[in-house]
C-alpha cells in the first residue's frame, strides 16, 4: 500500500519480557527467536524473557534482541494480514531490522550482524569514556551550536534528530556534560543524560565503523522489496554497495528521524505502524507527521487494533 509505512524501533526500546503476550498467542514470536538463538550460539528469548535486565542491556545483546523482535512481529503480521506497506524505516539499529523484512537482508545475517555490531560499537569506547543526552525544548541549530560551544578539544555533536524539539547528543561523557549545561543556558526545558554504555553515531564510532565495513562486504545484501528510507541521507537504495556505505556510515552520522517521517508523508504516506517492542515511535512520529495516523504493534491488543483498523 503506498499510503502506508511499517517502522522499526532502535535501541532503547528494549524491555525485560518484551512480546511475551505475542509470544503466549503465536508460534512466529519464539520461532524466530528460536532461529536468532541458533544463529548466534545463545538462548536469546532467555535473555529477553528472564534477563538479568543488565544482560538484556548490554549493547551485544540488545541489538539482536531487538531485531529479532521486530522482525517476529512482522512475521506474525505476515501470517494474519495479506496487506504489506510500500514504505519501510527504522530508527538506528531499527534500520538493520527494516532490511530484514524488505527481503534486503537474510534473517541470519542480520542477527549476526547486528551482534557484531553491538559488540564493535562497545569495544570503540570504553564503558565510561562516552556518553548520550538528550536536549529538550531546543531548535535543531540551536543544539548544533551549543555542541560546538561545548565541544573544546573532544567530541560532542548531534546525533538523533528524534522529533521537534527533541535532539540526542553524544560523544566524550565530560563535553556531553559541558553541553548540557550550555543547552540549558540557551533556553533548553530538559537536558537529560541516558543511560547507554556507548555514544552512537558520533565521531567516536569511526573506528567501529570501519571494522564493520568488513563485515558488511562479506554479507549479501540484495535490492528491498519496499522503498527503504535510510537514516543518514534520507534516500532509498537498491545497490548492495550503496547499502552497505549507508549502514557502515549511519554508525558516526546522525539519525535523521525528522527528515524521514517528513519526507515519507510528503511522498503521500498517510499511515504509519510501529512494528516492534514499546511506543517510542509513535510518540515521535505523531509530533512529527501530525496529520497522519499512527499505529503500533506490540501485542495481541495493539496487533487486534491495527488488524481491525485496516479490515475496515
Amino acid at each position: 500500500m503506498n499510503n502506508l509505512a511499517f517502522v522499526f524501533p532502535g535501541q532503547g526500546s528494549q524491555s525485560l519480557g518484551m512480546l511475551s503476550d505475542l509470544a503466549a498467542s503465536y508460534a512466529e514470536v519464539k520461532h524466530t527467536f528460536e532461529r536468532a538463538s541458533d544463529a548466534l550460539g545463545q538462548d536469546l528469548w532467555s535473555i529477553v524473557a528472564q534477563g538479568p535486565e543488565e544482560i538484556l542491556n548490554q549493547t551485544q545483546n540488545t541489538q539482536p534482541a531487538m531485531l529479532a523482535a521486530g522482525v517476529a512481529v512482522w512475521a506474525v503480521w505476515c501470517k494474519h494480514s495479506a496487506i504489506r506497506p510500500d514504505w519501510m524505516a527504522g530508527h538506528s539499529l531499527g534500520e538493520y531490522t527494516a532490511l530484514v523484512c524488505s527481503g534486503a537482508l537474510s534473517f541470519e545475517d542480520g542477527i549476526k550482524l547486528v551482534a557484531v555490531r553491538g559488540q564493535l560499537m562497545q569495544e570503540a569506547v570504553p564503558v565510561g569514556v562516552g556518553s548520550m543526552a538528550a536536549i529538550l525544548g531546543l531548535e535543531d541549530h540551536q543544539v548544533v551550536a551549543v555542541c560546538a560551544q561545548a565541544a573544546e578539544d573532544e567530541v560532542v555533536s548531534a546525533v538523533n534528530f528524534n522529533a521537534p524539539g527533541q535532539v540526542v547528543i553524544a560523544g566524550n561523557l565530560a563535553a556531553v556534560e559541558r553541553a548540557m549545561h550550555v543547552a540549558k543556558d540557551a533556553g533548553a526545558k530538559r537536558a537529560v543524560l541516558l543511560p547507554v554504555s556507548v555514544p552512537s553515531h558520533c565521531a567516536l564510532m569511526k573506528s567501529a565503523a570501519e571494522k564493520l565495513d568488513k563485515y558488511l562486504q562479506n554479507t549479501v545484501i540484495d535490492k528491498p522489496k519496499m522503498t527503504l528510507i535510510h537514516n543518514v541521507d534520507v534516500a532509498s537504495h537498491n545497490a548492495p554497495e550503496t547499502i552497505r556505505n549507508a549502514l557502515k556510515e549511519q554508525l558516526y552520522k546522525p539519525v535523521r528521524w525528522v527528515d524521514t517521517i517528513k519526507y515519507m508523508h510528503d511522498k503521500g504516506v498517510t499511515r504509519f505502524v510501529e512494528c516492534g517492542p514499546g511506543k517510542v515511535l509513535i510518540g515521535l512520529n505523531k509530533r512529527i507527521a501530525k496529520e497522519a495516523v499512527h499505529l503500533s504493534i506490540y501485542d495481541s491488543e495493539t496487533l487486534n487494533k491495527v488488524l481491525e483498523q485496516f479490515n475496515d
